[in-house]
Parts: C-alpha cells; sequence; structure tokens
C-alpha cells in the first residue's frame, strides 16, 4: 500500500482528475487547500520576496492537495490519469505527484481500493471473543 500525495496547482484541472481517478477505482481521497511557500510568503508581505518578484504571486490561487491510499499495482494508472488530466508534471504550475510507503492501513472500505489490513480472524474484536469462549468453558 502507499500514501499517494497529489500537489495540484491547476484547479482548473480538478474535476477532471477526481473523475477520472474515481473512474480507475481510486474510490476515495481527501482534499485540502493547500498553498506554496512563495505564495504564502508573498501574502505575509515578508522582505525575503522582493517588490518585483511579489508581484507574480499576487493571484487569490492557491493549490489541492490530493491524499488517498492506493494498492502499489494501482500507482502506474494513477499517473497515466495525472498526466491526461492535470498534464505533464515536469512543466511550471502544473503540480507534484509522489507516494510514500505504508506500514500499516486501517479503515479502508473493503473492496474500493486496497486489501484488509489484518485478516478477519485476527482482528482485535474477534481475538476477545476468542478469549471470552475459552474462559466460559468448563474445565
Amino acid at each position: 500500500m502507499k500514501l499517494m500525495v497529489i500537489i495540484l496547482n491547476r484547479l482548473d484541472a480538478l474535476e477532471s482528475l477526481l473523475e477520472g481517478l474515481s473512474s480507475v477505482g481510486i474510490g476515495g481521497a481527501t482534499i485540502i487547500e493547500s498553498s506554496g511557500m512563495a505564495m504564502t510568503l508573498s501574502r505575509l508581505d515578508s522582505s525575503v520576496l522582493s517588490a518585483s518578484i511579489r508581484s507574480l504571486f499576487s493571484g487569490d490561487e492557491d493549490n489541492r492537495t490530493i491524499f488517498s491510499v492506493i494498492r502499489d499495482d494501482q500507482l502506474d494508472t494513477v499517473r497515466k490519469v495525472v498526466y491526461k488530466t492535470v498534464g505533464d508534471l515536469s512543466k511550471p504550475n502544473t503540480g507534484i505527484l509522489f507516494t510514500l510507503p505504508l506500514d500499516f492501513v486501517e479503515g479502508t472500505k473493503k473492496g474500493r481500493n486496497s486489501k484488509p489490513a489484518i485478516a478477519a480472524k485476527d482482528s482485535p474484536k474477534d481475538k476477545d471473543k476468542a478469549e471470552k469462549e475459552k474462559s466460559d468453558k468448563p474445565s
């Protein structure tokens, strides 16, 4: 399993991107409003940015950060959807895509895009039930 992160600068592509991800089986994602360091510094009127550079960041546009847990085998498909809807990420002001390996995942919907994190027979609830049944048996 992987945590897929897309930092999307092209807000006009957000709807198409989400629809594309959904169509290839990515059934869930969290989207948060975010902004880059240069944009934030320009809003803070930081002395780090000169007046001439600050004018480049005068718009209200920020970006969106999209998080989704995906299976390892879904990465190539996700990349194709991103390139089809957002464009070549090596070009400026498009976005960033990266993944991080996950050691543990719990709480994703069965059948959506992941296998259960633990087998049902090994779940904490089932272990408690088995222990109770064992202690209830007469010796």
